[in-house]
């Protein structure tokens, strides 16, 4: 940097900030580090006392915090995400839609590992709100290295560090199983809190069958959606290791692929997850779906509705951090439940 009158800044970027203090009315920066002084600019900086200005040196060895940030930037920014205007060498990006936030943790640590960068992120596998903020970028110093940002650039690699994922199912179907509900004896307050969590993601639940537990019946029932055009079947209730508990089984007679019977999720560790061969998937939620505000059901649904393919290795990778801790008032997603 280099010292220069207060006359001559015009068009140079402050090395420091400048502070404005008018007593009990404001003490702060007035002008920040990165400003552009404009002609406007001289007689208030000179109303502050600043004849001379410590400015940016140009060198083209360098990026100013500003171009910097740009680039990190864009090794971020994907499809329906939106950038904030550049700020003390900080960038934002908010999301233009509803839909599922993943980033490259790998990639993302690569880069974060260089000096002097940074880029801040919400979890992968986030479920956000068109509006939302998904993460910040900017460099430590005022200017940094171009060969830095170049390292940036290929640890980065040619596609961008993360992607928003709009919610594409439209439609579900939903098996409710047991005694107790087909003959009447209690009422079903399953399905209801299924469909509400449905709802949330823009799907509507096209169809719902009643069954007694009779494995066939179940297995039947979830055939007969597949064949109305669900793109999710959801069986609820009958998942643990009763005897009269037989949909884990009635899904895996359907032909459906079964993915997984079992989570290391509290609550939901009775959870099933499977495909039939176009992809269609197929659940079997546990009874702490009806009760628990957050379950493994939570996790999975933002997954499945943005037609993310999830393998086992997905489901038992949610063990570290897979412990809902029940708070009095529920945050999740903003929250460590699920998040890796």
């Amino acid at each position: 940097m280099k010292l220069i009158r207060t006359e001559d800044a015009v068009g140079q970027v402050l090395c420091h900030d400048v502070t404005q203090i008018i007593r009990g009315v404001t003490k702060g920066a007035r002008f920040r580090k990165g400003h552009i002084v404009t002609e406007e600019d001289i007689p208030v900086l000179k109303s502050l006392g600043k004849d001379n200005l410590y400015v940016w040196e140009k060198d083209d060895t360098v990026y100013h915090e500003n171009e910097a940030a740009g680039i990190l930037c864009q090794v971020c920014m994907n499809e329906h995400m939106a950038p904030s205007e550049v700020r003390e060498g900080k960038i934002e990006l908010t999301a233009e839609c509803d839909g599922l936030f993943r980033i490259d943790v790998e990639r993302l640590d690569e880069i974060n590992d260089i000096d002097q960068v940074m880029i801040a992120s919400r979890h992968t596998n986030t479920p956000v709100k068109k509006g939302d903020k998904l993460l910040g970028t900017r460099v430590i110093p005022l200017v940094i290295a171009k060969e830095k940002m170049e390292l940036v650039r290929e640890r980065a690699g040619g596609a961008p560090l993360c992607e928003l994922l709009p919610y594409r199912l439209k439609t579900a179907g939903i098996v409710t199983t047991g005694n107790e509900v087909f003959y009447g004896r209690i009422q079903d307050t399953f399905t209801p809190v299924v469909r509400r969590k449905l709802e949330g993601y823009g799907i509507q639940t096209a169809e719902h069958l009643t069954v007694n537990d009779e494995k066939g019946r179940i297995t039947a029932a979830i055939l007969e959606l597949k064949n109305r055009g669900c793109e999710l079947i959801i069986a609820t209730g009958g998942m643990s290791v009763d005897p009269d508990d037989q949909t884990p089984g009635a899904i895996k007679a359907s032909g459906a692929r079964v993915i997984s019977y079992g989570a290391p999720v509290l609550p939901g560790a009775m959870f099933c997850l499977a495909y039939f061969e176009d992809g269609t998937p197929v659940m079997g939620l546990p009874g702490c779906v009806m009760y628990a505000d957050t379950t493994i059901f939570d996790l999975m649904l933002p997954r499945v509705a943005a037609k993310i393919p999830v393998t086992r290795r997905d489901i038992t990778r949610l063990g570290n951090g897979g412990l809902c801790l029940g708070c009095p008032e529920c945050h999740f997603p903003a929250c460590g439940f699920g998040k890796i």
